[in-house]
């Protein structure tokens, strides 16, 4: 059976490349937004991480791309290295395909590169532009890189790249650009700070929100387990020893906490590797790809990885922390039970985490409790058991006393006998909910 893609009427390299990458049919975000991005309207993406929202804008924008015109006409930003670099090499994968008549040009442009050699480099103006605002912006202003002709612009990730601080290039870039600039935003959050940015370039934008049909991935077990009074570094290092990964993620907040963490477990014989924003572009490039030949069977890792960088294979998420933002929570347990595969994420929680717990239980998101002592796994129980018990407590109380009546004089050692009327009718609802079961 061939794809459902071919009722967008994609040129045939496009249905062949599709073909070649196995996609049978279009996700929620492709089916409505491709329609969108072919009929030329700005457009704004609301949806999480796995939607397959990168192929619903570069298959239509790889579409509309005319050959012949050897000019810019698309530009991709996204706020990391890794994730340009990820976009650029599906980009390619579908180009590849491209008839030799007609061929369609990409080129990356990422920070952490040689700017001078780059610029040499650049002896003819590429079709399809993906990068990093610094640096197309640094290539712009060197008058190497031409992207007034520009048509459609692409800001992946926008509420990530206001965070790093990149809006500023952005806009820089977008000003650049012409007044009828079709403008593609996607964003998993759309916060309050974007938006004077999104009504300076978009009027009356097409507004597509996917909501998952699961908070997380029906696959992934997610499992909390109290830190108690021990130390959060050997609990972390004895939940890895017992689950013996693939590949595991260790998530925390901080770089500096992330160095931490990763330099105790190399001292207890771990090969950890590590990504943060701290690291040089050199050692982050140099991480991804000792991830990717399997060097590495654990990672501790800030939220730069839970939003920009795609690591295949992981089998096991450990939030040695909640992040603040919860949404991020969502986006850590999303590195694992891709494609089809399971996973299991755990959480180390104290009880200053406890409000964050019952938001992520109102999403919808089921926890197991369980305990790790020396090495041996156990159930435990849930951790409202005991307010739970408590307010059970309180409500019979309140039932008791109604149904004993107070009399009308009140005799001495009435407050003793009232006391005992109520323990006595608190039994005899015990043992008729026993005997009710």
């Amino acid at each position: 059976m061939r794809t459902k893609f071919t009722k967008f009427s994609f040129q045939p390299f496009i249905i062949d490349a599709i073909e070649s990458l196995g996609f049978k049919e279009p996700t929620e975000i492709q089916e409505q937004m491709i329609p969108v991005i072919l009929s030329g309207k700005s457009a704004i993406g609301h949806s999480q991480t796995g939607t397959g929202k990168t192929h619903s804008y570069i298959l239509p924008l790889i579409e509309k791309v005319k050959p012949e015109e050897k000019h810019v006409q698309v530009v991709i930003t996204a706020p990391t290295r890794e994730l340009a670099r990820q976009i650029y090499h599906e980009v390619l994968k579908i180009i590849k395909f491209c008839p030799s008549h007609q061929q369609i040009t990409c080129r990356l442009f990422i920070g952490g590169t040689n700017k001078r050699r780059t610029v040499e480099r650049l002896t003819s103006q590429p079709h399809i532009v993906v990068g990093t605002p610094g640096r197309i912006l640094d290539l712009v202003k060197e008058q190497a890189l031409d992207i007034h002709t520009a048509t459609s612009l692409v800001v992946d990730e926008a509420d990530l790249m206001l965070d790093m601080g990149f809006i500023y290039e952005v806009d820089q870039i977008a000003s650049r650009l012409p007044n009828d600039l079709q403008m593609l935003v996607f964003s998993a959050t759309i916060p309050e700070k974007l938006k004077p940015f999104l009504k300076k370039y978009m009027e009356n934008p097409v507004y597509i929100q996917v909501d998952p049909k699961k908070v997380t991935a029906e696959k992934v077990e997610q499992v909390l387990i109290p830190l108690r009074h021990r130390d959060k570094v050997q609990l972390v290092y004895d939940i890895l020893k017992s689950i013996n990964p693939y590949l595991a993620i260790v998530f925390v907040n901080t770089k500096a906490r992330a160095d931490e963490v990763a330099d105790s477990l190399i001292q207890k014989g771990l090969q950890v590797g590590r990504i943060h924003g701290g690291l040089t572009p050199r050692d982050r490039k140099k991480v991804m790809r000792q991830i990717q030949d399997l060097q590495y069977q654990y990672i501790v890792a800030t939220d730069l990885a839970a939003r920009g960088i795609d690591i295949e294979g992981v089998s096991h998420v450990i939030n040695a922390e909640l992040p603040s933002d919860l949404d991020f929570y969502i986006h850590r347990v999303g590195r694992t039970a891709r494609a089809g595969l399971s996973g299991i994420a755990y959480t180390i929680y104290e009880d200053k985490d406890e409000q964050a717990l019952i938001k992520l239980e109102k999403k919808g998101i089921h926890f197991r409790n369980l305990d790790i002592e020396n090495g041996e796994w156990k159930e435990i129980d849930d951790r409202h058991r005991r307010q739970k018990r408590k307010a059970q407590g309180n409500e019979m109380d309140l039932i008791a006393k109604h149904l004993v009546r107070k009399p009308k004089k009140v005799k001495p050692g009435y407050k003793k006998k009232l006391k005992e009327q109520i323990e006595q009718m608190k039994k005899r609802k015990v043992r008729a909910r026993k005997k009710g079961r």
